[in-house]
C-alpha cells in the first residue's frame, strides 16, 4: 500500500485537498459567512408586526443628512384631512427597514444554491492550481498520471464552463435587468467576437504582446468566439460595479452616511479600479515597450542624443529586464483578481444601498411622493441579491483560473490526445489562457471606465 501511495502521492494530495476543502466549506458555511453582516432593506406594506423602522422620512427635528427620525411610531401625529388637500402623506407607509444578512435570509433568495456551489467550487479550483504550481516546481514527472497534473487542468476547464454557463443564465434572467441591458449585452458580445477575430488574425503580434502563431485557424476562431462570450456576459456585472464605485466613493455628493461606504471600502474600490487599469495596459505594445530595457541582456551601452531623430533610441533602452517585466504583469493580474474578490462585499453593499438611495430620492421628490417605483426597486434588489453576487464573483474567478492555467507546465495535458488533437497544449496553456485572463481585465476596465465617464458627464445617473 505504501509504494502505491508514494507513486501516486501527488494525485492523492489533489484528491484529498479537493475533498477536504469541499467538506470544510460546506459544513462551516463559508459562502454564507462571506456575506454575513451586510445590510439589505425591505419596504413593508404595514407595521402591524411592531417592528421598528430603521429609516423614516425626516421632519424638522430629524437629521436630514442621514435620514433618521427621532420620533417613534407612536409619536407620529395623526393629521386631519382638510377639504382643500385631498391627498395626505402617510408616514407609516413610507418607512424602510434595514436587515442584517444571515443564513435564513440568504437561503430564501433566488440563486442562493448556485452561489454556494460556485463559491465552493471556485476555491477548490484555485487551491488545486496553487497546489499543482507548488508540486510541479520540484517534480520531474510533470504530465504523468501519477503526478496528478490532469486534476487542476480538468477542474480549470470545468470551472470556466461552469461560470460561463452561470453568467449566461443570470444575464438573461427575467426581471433581473432591463431589456435594454440584455440587448446591449448581445450587441457587445457580437462586437467582442468581431474584435476577437481581428486580434487573433491581424493585430495580435503588432499591437498586443501575444503570439498566436502555433494555433491554427479553427483554434483562433474558437478563441474569438470565447472572447465575444466574455465581452457579452461581463457587460452587466461591470456596469453594476461602476455604479457601486460611483456610490461607494460618494461621487454624487449625497452626503448620506448610510449610502456611501467607510474609508476601507473606498480604499478598496479605488485600489481595485487603478490596478485593473494598470494591468490592462501592460500588454499594449507601444506602452509596454517603454517599460522594458531590451539592451541590458546584450550589454549595449546606449547614448541618447539631443537630436529629435535619435529620440526613438529611448524606447527599449530604459526600464526593467524583460524577465522582470513578465513577472510584473503576472503579479498585476493576480493582484487585480484578488482585489476584485476583496471589493465584492463593498460592491454588493453599494448595490443594496442603491435601492435605499432610490427610496430616499422618491421620498423627498414632492409633498405627496409616489413610492411605488422605489418599493419595486427595493424588492428586486433584495430578491436578486445572490444573482448579483454571482455576477461579481465570476470575473475574478475566471481571471484567476485562466491565470493559473497559464502558469502550469505545458506537459500537464499533453498525454491526453482528445484535448491535444484540438489545440496545441503548450500554446493553449501558456499563451491563450494568459490572453484570456488579460481579456477579462481589459474589457472590465473598458466597461467600468466608460460607465464612470457617462456618470461624470451626466448622461447616466443612479435612480
Amino acid at each position: 500500500m505504501f509504494p502505491i501511495l508514494i507513486t501516486y502521492k501527488n494525485l492523492f494530495l489533489h484528491a484529498s485537498l479537493s475533498f477536504l476543502l469541499t467538506l470544510l466549506l460546506t459544513f462551516l458555511k463559508i459562502p454564507v459567512f462571506f456575506l454575513h453582516g451586510l445590510h439589505t432593506y425591505i419596504h413593508p406594506d404595514n407595521l402591524s408586526n411592531g417592528v421598528k423602522a430603521a429609516i423614516r422620512r425626516p421632519d424638522g427635528s430629524s437629521d436630514s443628512a442621514s435620514g433618521f427620525s427621532s420620533k417613534t411610531n407612536a409619536e407620529i401625529r395623526k393629521r386631519t384631512k382638510s377639504k382643500d388637500n385631498k391627498f395626505e402623506f402617510d408616514e407609516s407607509n413610507a418607512q424602510i427597514f434595514r436587515l442584517k444578512l444571515d443564513d435564513a435570509h440568504l437561503q430564501s433568495r433566488l440563486y442562493f444554491y448556485e452561489y454556494r456551489n460556485a463559491f465552493t467550487f471556485s476555491l477548490v479550483v484555485i487551491s488545486s492550481l496553487l497546489l499543482e504550481k507548488y508540486l510541479n516546481g520540484g517534480s520531474e514527472e510533470s504530465g504523468s498520471f501519477a503526478n496528478g497534473g490532469f486534476v487542476p487542468v480538468l477542474l480549470g476547464f470545468v470551472g470556466v464552463f461552469k461560470f460561463l454557463t452561470l453568467l449566461a443564465k443570470v444575464s438573461f434572467e427575467k426581471s433581473a435587468s432591463r431589456r435594454s441591458e440584455k440587448q446591449l449585452s448581445v450587441l457587445f458580445g457580437v462586437l467582442g467576437a468581431i474584435v476577437g477575430n481581428m486580434v487573433c488574425f491581424l493585430i495580435s503580434p503588432s499591437v498586443l504582446d501575444f503570439n498566436f502563431g502555433p494555433i491554427d485557424g479553427f483554434g483562433r476562431f474558437s478563441i474569438a468566439v470565447l472572447m465575444g462570450c466574455l465581452a457579452g456576459f461581463l457587460f452587466m456585472p461591470a456596469t453594476k460595479s461602476a455604479r457601486a464605485f460611483w456610490l461607494g466613493t460618494d461621487q454624487p455628493r449625497s452626503n448620506l452616511a448610510m449610502i456611501s461606504c467607510g474609508w476601507f471600502g473606498r480604499l478598496t474600490l479605488y485600489a481595485n479600479y487603478l490596478v485593473i487599469l494598470f494591468a490592462a495596459i501592460l500588454w499594449i505594445k507601444p506602452l509596454s515597450e517603454m517599460l522594458v530595457n531590451k539592451n541590458i541582456a546584450d550589454g549595449k551601452d546606449v547614448h541618447l542624443d539631443n537630436k529629435f531623430g535619435h529620440l526613438e533610441r529611448l524606447f527599449g533602452s530604459v526600464g526593467i529586464l524583460p524577465s522582470d517585466f513578465a513577472k510584473l504583469r503576472i503579479w498585476c493580474l493576480l493582484l487585480s483578481g484578488f482585489l476584485q474578490l476583496v471589493a465584492l462585499r463593498p460592491n454588493l453593499q453599494m448595490y443594496l444601498n442603491e435601492a435605499l438611495l432610490c427610496w430616499y430620492q422618491r421620498l423627498h421628490a414632492s409633498k405627496v411622493p409616489d413610492l411605488e417605483f422605489s418599493r419595486a426597486k427595493v424588492f428586486l434588489h433584495n430578491h436578486f441579491l445572490c444573482l448579483v453576487v454571482l455576477q461579481f464573483l465570476a470575473p475574478p474567478v475566471l481571471l484567476l483560473v485562466f491565470l493559473g492555467l497559464s502558469q502550469l507546465d505545458g506537459n500537464s495535458i499533453e498525454d491526453y490526445q482528445l484535448v491535444c488533437g484540438l489545440l496545441p497544449c503548450s500554446a493553449f496553456l501558456k499563451e491563450v489562457a494568459l490572453f484570456l485572463a488579460w481579456w477579462v481585465v481589459f474589457i472590465w476596465a473598458v466597461y467600468t471606465s466608460v460607465t464612470l465617464l457617462l456618470f461624470r458627464r451626466g448622461n447616466l445617473y443612479v435612480s
